[in-house]
């Protein structure tokens, strides 16, 4: 689904992207690859960032996503056998970070969610608990985003929790919409947070014509657009979502600008 383009900030007084499996391994030691922020000399150059969710099992993809030449927005599920390493090897390649957050869907099997998901039977400090120490288990997180979650970004009260806590640690937070009945952006201009929204879900059928066809819509929406925020994943479509991803960047790249999503709010700031 396709969203109008919304995406507001307000200024903070410190700004500090689904199968389970076990596999682990250990920490990469790649050096960080060549990828610039985007320039200051050039602030009104329109700019595009890619969100890649479910980073931290493993999945399928992980290797080809990190591997792209752009900067990338890579949301890491926090208490997953490769959350640490996919963190801090997304932080070695330049990529922000941030905290994928699991929260309960209005439809979806529980166990798609993983540990420490935010569900709607859990008391206020139960939540904001669970927030603190999801933030706590990723390393170099600049940002969080909702890993499903389209009952409780539908509910003003534990948003309203969730919020809080995304303000105290200093990050940006993403609504990935799950749903267009989300508090989310309404909440964090309320509360002053930093904050941005998903317009193109890049991957939500796990083809390759659909996954073209969706970055054909990003194409046409950055020529006539200031910017453009779009998630994809890894996991089931996570290969073909590189490879589709890695040949469009040259096309797009005579567009605009590759940021992520944390460079693309920052620099709104100035």
């Amino acid at each position: 689904m396709y969203w109008t383009t919304r995406i507001k900030y307000i200024p903070l007084s410190a700004v500090a992207i689904l199968f389970l499996c076990t596999n682990t391994f250990a920490f990469a030691t790649a050096p960080p690859s060549p990828i610039s922020p985007i320039p200051e000399s050039n602030p009104n150059k329109k700019v595009i960032a890619f969100v890649i969710d479910d980073f931290g099992n493993n999945m399928a993809g992980t290797k080809e996503m990190m591997a792209l030449p752009v900067p990338l927005t890579v949301a890491v599920m926090p208490f997953m056998p490769s959350t640490k390493h996919d963190a801090e090897l997304a932080h070695q390649k330049g990529h922000a970070v941030f905290v994928h957050m699991p929260m309960e869907p209005n439809k979806g099997k529980k166990s798609w969610l993983g540990p420490g998901a935010i569900t709607t039977d859990l008391s206020d400090e139960e939540i904001k608990q669970r927030v603190q120490k999801a933030i706590d288990d990723v390393p170099h997180a600049v940002g969080m985003n909702n890993h499903m979650g389209s009952k409780i970004t539908a509910n003003e009260h534990i948003m309203r929790i969730i919020m809080g806590v995304v303000k105290e640690r200093g990050l940006i937070y993403l609504d990935s919409k799950t749903t267009d009945k989300s508090v989310a952006i309404k909440l964090a201009e309320e509360m002053g947070v930093p904050h941005a929204e998903n317009q193109i879900f890049l991957d939500d059928v796990y083809s390759v014509p659909h996954i073209t066809q969706q970055m054909e819509r990003i194409h046409k929406h950055i020529r006539t657009h200031p910017q453009c925020i779009s998630i994809g994943h890894v996991g089931p479509p996570g290969k073909k979502t590189a490879s589709v991803l890695r040949q469009y960047i040259p096309r797009l790249q005579k567009e605009a600008e590759f940021v992520t999503v944390s460079q693309l709010v920052h620099q709104s700031l100035h």
